[in-house]
Order: structure tokens, then C-alpha cells, then sequence
């Protein structure tokens, strides 16, 4: 099955500002992302035949518009059915149970109300013209009460494969019967009971949906399986850990994890023969007790040249798929090569390096122990350290240790909290401060990117000069706010040094944009005006997401650098 989407019967497309409301609002769509579920086809004799574990997340920024039905009866049918949104069991289900590549898994989707619970059934966001300036519109379409079954008439005869493709209309979604104003309705819903704006796109999605054609599916060639990468006679599994909280990350199937490549991962790390000057390591821009992250605005790489942009912490990379600010690498195994071979920060020539490995006693008993041939190459390289930074996870802090009941919160960081995870949303008369909809979740991020509203300096126009596309221009990867306390200073230049500087910003610094994401530009211009007890309760609620693990504690470095395990201790004997 495939949904093409449309928009009074053309192509829909995203960050386009040509489409009008029926009240003559011209916007452009950013987002469109929803869930289907429980797909049912209805048989000639008038029976539904269920579709059992059927559920679909479709999203049309990364073009996920096909969705895969197996064990179908053969026979004829005349009807479809589908819900848009879960039934109200899995709506409120832990949603870590799902597998990495579950549509339900929430670092997947991002369609997860996080600590608050429940899924979002669908998102519709964008910017509309108001007078000469863009302002935002953010619909969440969410809650048991706005569960909706779909029900469309369609023919065909299920003996061989088939494709049924569907198409989504955005302008009968918006308009038909009930038509949806920016204006007049208001630029936001997060589907409260009674909330107007819910209630009209839950009905009118019922007419939303229609049959294109169906046709014989023609199969393509299937996926290969994935075989581990020259895995070693006898290795140790390494023992991943994650909260229970946390959504199943997508481990590489090809590169398991064991402890021979994590501490050969470890050793590289530390290792200053990785930058030509061999007085740089990695942990010199990602230093253990400031969350693997630098102090520096910019950190100096060889020759004591500067970086141009400030050094990401280094911690719940396993649920990355973009890596850099602007999301230019989409492998961690290839991301740590990068600053290695960059002239700026370590300046190798990976040649030179591979052969200074070869080189030493204890790297090729350490690859040899690690990769089956023992081969000291490149690619092996990148497979060792992405081994160890996958083992860096984060989640033991003292809000985790609260919602466990092992610690307690003070009224002013319960506060916090409280706003962190409220809409602003004047209409309903919610005013908390929104973070949770880039921060949200158990990660604190959404992995995505996203126009905060930062003045551009030096030219640097992120996601936009990877993409080419006007439309990212000023995006940049959302961090994580875990570990915030320890990581200063902030944002992808470093330009605020403290955390009230941060919460400042999306008080009354937030500058407009034609790429301002809609969650901020549907706010009053230039930001939330929170009062001073809310921002400094914001502050206190950050700081209590800091991980033990991270304080600073004297020597940590040497600790970290001499860590060794019964595999070190063993190399270390066969070295002598």
C-alpha cells in the first residue's frame, strides 16, 4: 500500500508557501507525519477480516509513504479500514518495548508525548502569511477521544500480491466539512478534551482518504541479510545499557558490540598518535567529566588553530542517525574519522597513521583480538571507536532517580518540569515555555533539525549548505539536554556561556525567519516574555539532569585513559 498526498488534487509539497485555507490564509507545510493502525479488509460476505500487529508511521519529509500488509486470506474484498492514531492499549503501553524499526518506537517516529505519555496520531505543522510577516501553526491531533476509523470501498481479488495506493488531501483534512482557520481557530492544538481545532481535524479526516487504483505488485530484488564484519574466533558480547525509559536504539547489526573493540575503541580515543602533532587525542574537544564535551567555545585542533564550531557531547549516540551540528555524516563508524584527517583539528594523514598502528606491539595484538584478520586499516578503525562511543549512554540523573521515587525534586525544579512540558498555547490558557517539543522524551532531543531563532553569524548557514535547500537554511541538529548543566557553553557557535543566557533567548531573543521552526514562530514575536521565577525555575529543572557519571572528580582523565578490563589485561601480558 502507498498514500501519495495532495493538496486539492496536486502533489503536496513540503515548505512551499502556495496553499490557502478556505479563509484565503496562504501557508506552507513543514511537517506531516502520522500513524495508522489496525488495517482491516472487509470480504464479499460482508466480513472484516483483521490485520493482526498492523501499524503504520508515515511521514513525508523522509518519504515513508508505503506500508507492507502480509497474511492476507485469499478471496475477494470490497472495503478497507484503518485507524488513524493506536487504540487506547497501545496508546498508553511503555513505549520502549518496541524493536528499533517498530513504527511505534519513539525515537523512530518522534511522534511520542514522552514523560507526559501517550502518541501524537498526527502532526501537521507550517508557516502562514499573517499581514507582512510568517508566523507559525503547530496541530497535534492526539488523545483516545480523537481515535478514528477510516472506512474506504475499493475492489479487488487477493490471490497474488497487489499494490493499493491510497491519496491523503490535506485540503479536505483541513476543510471538509469543518474548515480550519489560522485566524479564527487558532494557530495550535495539543488536543485537548473540548479543544475546537482537534475536533474539526478528527472529523474531517474521515473524508480525507480515498483509492487512487490497485494494481499487480511487481516485487523487487530482496534485501540482503547482514553479516558481522570480520568478527574474531572468540570475542566477549559487551553489555549494552539503557534506561527501561529509553526507546530501542538501532545497534549496527554488522558491527556487535564486544568488549575486544570497545576497549580497542577506548585505547584509540585516548591515544594522541592520532593527530599529526601527537599532542591531541580526542578527549582534548570531548572530556569525560564535562560529558565528553569541551569547555572551550571552540576547541584548538593542531597548530592551536580553532574550530568552527563548538565540540557536541558525546553520549546516547546510538539513537543519532546524523551526526554534526549540520548533519552532514550519517554513520558514527564515518563521523570519527572526520576530525581525525581534518587539517583544523587533528590533521592526520590516515596513511602515515595506519602505518605508525602497524607500527606498535600492542595495536596489533589489540586488532588481532578485535577483528578476525587483525587487519589495522581505515575501516577498522572507524568500527573500533563507534564500538566504544556507542557504550557512552547516559541516564541516571537525579530527574531520572525522582520519576524512579529514589529522589525528590524541589517545588522550584517541579516547577521547571511543569513548564518544560507545557504547551504555550493562549487559546486553551496554557502558558508553560514548549521545550518539550524539539526536547522532549526520554532522550531530551528529538535528533532533529531545527531553526531556534539564532541570529546567523560568520555566514554559517547549517543544515542549508548540506542540503543546498533554502528551506534549512539556519537549521541545526537539536542536543540533547541531558548532561545541559555540565556542557557549556551553548548552541553550535557557543554564544551563550551560561544557562539563563539559553532560556533568555526563547524569552526575547528569538529572531524570525522564513525558516524559524513553526514551534517557536507560532509564539509572540520574539519569544515566551517568561516571567523571572519561570526562567529561573527552567535553569533549576536543567540541572537536575546531570549524570553522576560525569561530575568532575579529580584525575578523571588518567582514569579514564588507564582503564583497562580482563581483555586489556590481557593484551598487556602478551605485549610483555
Amino acid at each position: 500500500m502507498s498514500i501519495a498526498h495532495h493538496y486539492d488534487g496536486q502533489r503536496l509539497q513540503l515548505d512551499s508557501l502556495r496553499y490557502e485555507t478556505r479563509a484565503g490564509e496562504t501557508f506552507s507545510l513543514t511537517r506531516l507525519s502520522y500513524l495508522l493502525s489496525n488495517f482491516a479488509l472487509q470480504s464479499e460476505s460482508g466480513e472484516w477480516v483483521e490485520i493482526a500487529d498492523s501499524v503504520a508511521w508515515v511521514d513525508l519529509a523522509s518519504r515513508r509513504e508505503s506500508i507492507w500488509l502480509e497474511n492476507i486470506p485469499d478471496g475477494r474484498y470490497r472495503a478497507l479500514r484503518f485507524a488513524v492514531g493506536v487504540e487506547s492499549a497501545r496508546n498508553h503501553a511503555d513505549p520502549s518495548a518496541w524493536p528499533a524499526d517498530h513504527p511505534l518506537n519513539p525515537a523512530l517516529n518522534n511522534l511520542h508525548w514522552g514523560w507526559q505519555g501517550g502518541y501524537i496520531f498526527a502532526a501537521i505543522e507550517g508557516r502562514y502569511r499573517e499581514g507582512e510577516s510568517l508566523s507559525g501553526f503547530v496541530y497535534h491531533l492526539a488523545n483516545d477521544w480523537n481515535y478514528r476509523l477510516v472506512t474506504l470501498p475499493l475492489t479487488f481479488q487477493a490471490e497474488d500480491a497487489v499494490e493499493i495506493h491510497l491519496s491523503l488531501d490535506l485540503a479536505s483534512w483541513f476543510h471538509a466539512p469543518e474548515p480550519i482557520a489560522f485566524a479564527a481557530d487558532g494557530v495550535s492544538t495539543h488536543s485537548r478534551e473540548g479543544d475546537l481545532v482537534a475536533a474539526k481535524l478528527a472529523t474531517n479526516i474521515l473524508s480525507a482518504f480515498s483509492v487512487s487504483r490497485i494494481v499487480k505488485h511487481n516485487p523487487g530484488a530482496m534485501v540482503a541479510s547482514v553479516t558481522p564484519i570480520d568478527m574474531p574466533d572468540h570475542f566477549e558480547p559487551y553489555p549494552f545499557r539503557l534506561s527501561g525509559r529509553f526507546p530501542r536504539p538501532a545497534l549496527p547489526p554488522d558491527n556487535p558490540l564486544i568488549v575486544e573493540r570497545v576497549e580497542l575503541g577506548r585505547r584509540l580515543f585516548f591515544d594522541h598518535r592520532l593527530s599529526r602533532s601527537n599532542r591531541i587525542s580526542c578527549v582534548n574537544c570531548h572530556q569525560p567529566e564535562e560529558a565528553f564535551a569541551d569547555r572551550r567555545v571552540m576547541s584548538m585542533g593542531v597548530d592551536r588553530q580553532r574550530t568552527a564550531r563548538h565540540s557536541m557531547p558525546l553520549f546516547n549516540l546510538a539513537w543519532k542517525e546524523h551526526f554534526f551540528w549540520d548533519g552532514r555524516v550519517t554513520g558514527l563508524r564515518e563521523q570519527v574519522l572526520h576530525p581525525i584527517i581534518d587539517p583544523v583539528e587533528m590533521g592526520s594523514d590516515m596513511d602515515a597513521l595506519l602505518a605508525e598502528l602497524k607500527a606498535d606491539q600492542y595495536y596489533r595484538i589489540a586488532f588481532k583480538e578485535a577483528f578476525g584478520e587483525g587487519e589495522i586499516s581505515e575501516r577498522n578503525l572507524g568500527l573500533a571507536l563507534e564500538s566504544f562511543l556507542l557504550t557512552l549512554t547516559s541516564f541516571d540523573s537525579r530527574f531520572d532517580q525522582a520519576m524512579r521515587g529514589e529522589a525528590e525534586l524541589t517545588t522550584t525544579e517541579k516547577r521547571g518540569f511543569e513548564l518544560f512540558m507545557t504547551e504555550f498555547e493562549p487559546r486553551s490558557r496554557q502558558f508553560g515555555a514548549d521545550c518539550f517539543h524539539c526536547h522532549g522524551g526520554a532522550l531530551f532531543s528529538d535528533n532533529q533539525f531545527h531553526n531556534n531563532g539564532l541570529a546567523l553569524l560568520r555566514g554559517d548557514t547549517g543544515r542549508g549548505k548540506v542540503t543546498g535547500k533554502s528551506a534549512d537554511v539556519g537549521k541545526f541538529v537539536t542536543p540533547s539536554l541531558r548532561n545541559v548543566a555540565l556542557t557549556a557553553p551553548y548552541m553550535h557557535d557557543g554564544r551563550f556561556a551560561t544557562l539563563e543566557e539559553v532560556i533568555e533567548h526563547y524569552s526575547s531573543g528569538v529572531e524570525s525567519s522564513e525558516t524559524l521552526d513553526p514551534n517557536l514562530a507560532k509564539h509572540p514575536r520574539g519569544g515566551l516574555n517568561l516571567s523571572t521565577e519561570d526562567q529561573a525555575a527552567l535553569v533549576a529543572f536543567l540541572k537536575t539532569l546531570s549524570d553522576p557519571q560525569f561530575q568532575p572528580k579529580p584525575h578523571r582523565h588518567h582514569q579514564y585513559d588507564d582503564r583497562r578490563d580482563e581483555s586489556h589485561a590481557r593484551l598487556r601480558q602478551l605485549v610483555r
